[in-house]
């Protein structure tokens, strides 16, 4: 009840106002209302109990689950464990029996070679045969040959011998006969570089009877399928001059006034090869420890074979006649003369191999592979030479040179002949062929400063057998520290539509087209799959271009959507060292060495799983198909994953048959998740087994036409399919 109050203002109002009642105490509840308070209290409790009884259900159920999951754990691993060395044993004796089968087949190979080549008696010598190399190269020197038509097929025939040397050169284990090959390449291309100079000089003397009618100068390309030569001879003098494209082969240069109007000749002059880049990694580094078949690319890396002190060089930079050919232009160039030691191997022979220390935990499928198995023995690192601050030498781990080597030199024209009274008088030079040194510093009458010299022009056309995925990068010669160097070099233009580029340098030099090594990693996805028995298809789609190899048998076929580039490889069946080849030569590359982790991110995966998981998957190549997982980057380093199903027939794996597996170095399994799932799991599949090889787990889920088919696989598929994969590691690099 409220209370009200009453009351009057002083001007005679009356007013009230009310206030709510206060609360009692303890308000009593009528019979009706207690009943359904102890009813909701009832029910309130319980709902308490059950859930009560409900959680202990459930704890009592997860606990039930866990131990039965921990005796079925106990359980398979015990299982696992009865039948582990029949397992083992059973790899072991699978991959010894092809490595025997591929080492014998190799031997023959070689014995074979070798008795073809004694067959033959056609005069080439035997480049393993020092006596051999070294008395066809004291012959072809002192060859007084200077037609050009005749020097370059004696040439080719010289870099056929340079190429039998690098191939000796990767295989050699012994660093005596690796010094001897390494002294001989070295002779025989500072020789070719020689003929090279004097077929030159040949032709610069006849310039006055080659004018073009047009022009008033001398100008002429010879090429081959090795070399493309551009000679220009200034006859003219004409300080209008700018300069001049040779029609057909896509090079041209540029020239300052004071040049235009000097007494030179130029050289664009385009070798297919690159022995330059040869001698930056023979000049500066350091190999050592010969290894075993490894990661990178199944070959043998070179012995320890040392840098020795390299030789001085003729400072002059002039062509010898006689003895002192050899000693020509090596400021210029970085040749050193036939008397200087050699350095050490090609960098590109080096294999990889993983650290000391990691075959620690590698327990049951390393066991399998022997001493065969072993890749624990780890390489020195490269010593460079320090080139200091100013030099912007280039890396060629980081950087490979493309499309060989393009030298631009500009030479003092050879004394021309005059014609009197029907004698030709020429005067005679016992100096050679001598450069012309540009820029020179020239001291100016007036002010006595030194006369600037504007830089020199050139521009290329890119090889059509080289392919850039991205704008190529110039690099020029040093011939101080014989490296490759990015400074120096102006006003670069690049048109992508005319395959062209053009720039500036401050002198005239030798230089070459760089790509970055790895612009193709890390790989996007990969997929192994089989096209029939001792038949496969490997397929990249790498970070810039997507190719595939085919594998039959020992051969391999590069497929690629891009044509530009390699027409000259796809399509083509050749071996798988020669493929890798091939593709780094035309600038394709998927393969790796033990320096590419230093510019590429990986999955830091224990190279001894790795390799243990790629034998084994070339053993099931011709029955089973093999792909790319996300998880794989999800399950740790000592782990790997991957997707497999077996396959039959040339047609693409369906989606829903992939399974995943998990590899480790002391067990694998199949896993519950999918490659659709939210997160990584590593439970095993539901009634599936542990295995401690990875060939046995698939077995598991194989049909017998599947078992018999990789029983059967040729030895020769099982080491090229093991060989590619070692040499791309897609576990690692994807």
């Amino acid at each position: 009840m409220r209370r009200r109050f009453y009351g009057y203002l002083d001007a005679g109002e009356f007013f009230f106002f009310s206030m709510p009642p206060k609360k009692g105490k303890g308000r009593k509840l009528n019979k009706a209302q207690r009943a359904k308070q102890l009813q909701e209290e009832e029910e309130r409790r319980l709902q308490e109990e059950e859930e009560a009884r409900l959680q202990a259900a459930r704890e009592e159920q997860e606990r039930l689950e866990r131990e039965r999951k921990e005796q079925e754990l106990k359980r398979l691993e015990l299982k696992d464990s009865a039948r582990r060395a029949d397992e083992l044993d059973e790899l072991r004796h699978l991959l010894e029996e092809n490595h025997t089968a591929v080492t014998k087949w190799k031997t023959d190979a070689v014995e074979k070679a070798k008795w073809e080549r004694y067959m033959r008696c056609d005069g080439t010598p035997d480049p393993a045969v020092q006596q051999d190399i070294n008395t066809y190269t004291s012959l072809w020197r002192d060859d007084p040959e200077v037609n050009i038509a005749i020097v370059l097929k004696q040439c080719n025939l010289a870099l056929q011998q340079v190429e039998e040397l690098e191939g000796l050169l990767r295989d050699v284990t012994d660093p005596q006969e690796g010094q001897k090959y390494q002294e001989a390449l070295i002779n025989l291309q500072e020789l070719i570089h020689t003929k090279h100079l004097l077929t030159t000089e040949e032709i610069l003397k006849r310039a006055s009877a080659n004018i073009d009618t047009e022009t008033g100068n001398m100008q002429t390309v010879v090429r081959d399928d090795n070399v493309t030569l551009c000679l220009w001879a200034n006859l003219k003098k004409n300080p209008r001059f700018k300069g001049l494209t040779f029609e057909g082969v896509g090079m041209g240069f540029e020239l300052p006034k004071q040049l235009a109007v000097s007494n030179i000749a130029i050289r664009n002059f385009h070798t297919r090869y690159d022995h330059l880049s040869l001698l930056a990694r023979m000049a500066h580094l350091r190999i050592h420890t010969p290894s075993c078949r490894s990661l990178a690319g199944g070959e043998e890396a070179l012995a320890d074979i040392g840098v020795p002190e390299q030789g001085e060089t003729n400072g002059e930079g002039e062509v010898k006649d006689d003895n002192g050919m050899q000693q020509q232009r090596a400021d210029e160039e970085g040749f050193e003369g036939t008397g200087s030691k050699s350095a050490a191997s090609l960098q590109s022979t080096i294999s990889a191999q993983p650290a000391e220390g990691q075959g620690s935990q590698i327990q049951t499928q390393i066991e399998a592979l022997g001493d065969e198995g072993d890749l624990t023995s780890l390489p020195k690192q490269l010593s460079m030479i320090d080139c200091g601050e100013s030099f912007q030498v280039v890396d060629l781990m980081e950087y490979t040179p493309l499309g060989g080597v393009f030298y631009y030199d500009v030479f003092h024209l050879p004394p021309q002949a005059h014609q009197v009274n029907g004698w030709e008088i020429r005067q005679l030079l016992d100096t050679g062929l001598q450069f012309f040194r540009y820029p020179t510093e020239q001291s100016n009458l007036d002010d006595n400063e030194a006369l600037t010299c504007p830089p020199v022009g050139v521009s290329v056309t890119l090889p059509e057998s080289v392919v850039f995925l991205e704008a190529p990068q110039v690099a020029r010669w040093n011939a101080a520290v014989k490296q490759w160097r990015m400074d120096g070099i102006t006003d670069i233009s690049y048109v992508e539509a005319e395959a062209k580029i053009s720039f500036k340098m401050d002198s005239f030099q030798a230089f070459v087209l760089m790509q970055e090594t790895y612009a193709n990693f890390p790989f996007q996805s990969w997929e192994l799959r089989p096209l029939g028995q001792d038949s496969a298809l490997f397929t990249i789609n790498g970070a810039l271009i997507d190719l595939s190899i085919t594998i039959q048998g020992n051969q391999c076929m590069l497929q690629s959507e891009r044509e530009i580039g390699l027409s000259h490889l796809v399509g083509k069946w050749m071996s798988g060292p020669a493929l890798q080849r091939a593709m780094l030569n035309a600038g394709i590359n998927i393969f790796v060495n033990e320096y590419t982790d230093k510019y590429v991110s990986t999955c830091g995966k224990d190279p001894l799983t790795e390799h243990a998981a790629y034998e084994q998957m070339a053993l099931f190549a011709s029955a089973c198909a093999f792909s790319w997982s996300k998880w794989n980057a999800k399950c740790g380093a000592e782990h790997l994953v991957m997707q497999v199903c077996e396959h039959h027939g040339p047609t693409p794996v369906p989606k829903g048959l992939w399974s995943l597996y998990l590899l480790g170095a002391q067990r694998s399994q199949k896993l519950e998740i999918t490659e659709m799932s939210e997160a990584f799991s590593p439970d095993h599949f539901p009634g599936s087994e542990f295995h401690s090889t990875f060939i046995h787990m698939l077995q598991d889920n194989m049909s017998t036409d599947g078992i018999v088919r990789t029983r059967e696989s040729n030895y020769l598929f099982v080491d090229t399919v093991q060989s590619l994969l070692c040499a791309t590691r897609p576990l690692m690099y994807s």
